[in-house]
């Protein structure tokens, strides 16, 4: 037996089927059936859109990307208050 398999939508994807409907030149039900994705789907993305933002779409790796430059950044800085300390220090005991 084969399984059926789920469309995948990008959230740039879903994003801007989200915008489009709030321009009001289509239906809701035309803006589905002109990309190819179900009435109940585009509803839901539009429900999450304004209960949550543009957010909810991104992706997990995009997240993933960004706490690990966080934690970069967050190091970095660290090191540069420990030579501030450093400098600090010297230039007290001269």
């Amino acid at each position: 037996m084969s399984k059926s398999k789920r469309k995948r939508y990008t959230s740039k994807f879903k994003f801007q089927l989200v915008l489009e409907s709030f321009t009001n030149e289509y239906s809701d039900s035309q803006l589905a059936r002109k990309y190819g994705v179900h009435p109940v789907t585009l509803s839901n993305w539009k429900k999450e859109f304004k209960e949550k933002g543009p957010q909810i779409f991104s992706s997990k790796k995009q997240d993933q990307r960004l706490a690990k430059k966080l934690k970069q950044m967050e190091r970095l800085l660290g090191q540069k208050e420990v030579e501030i300390a450093m400098l600090k220090n010297f230039l007290d005991e001269s």
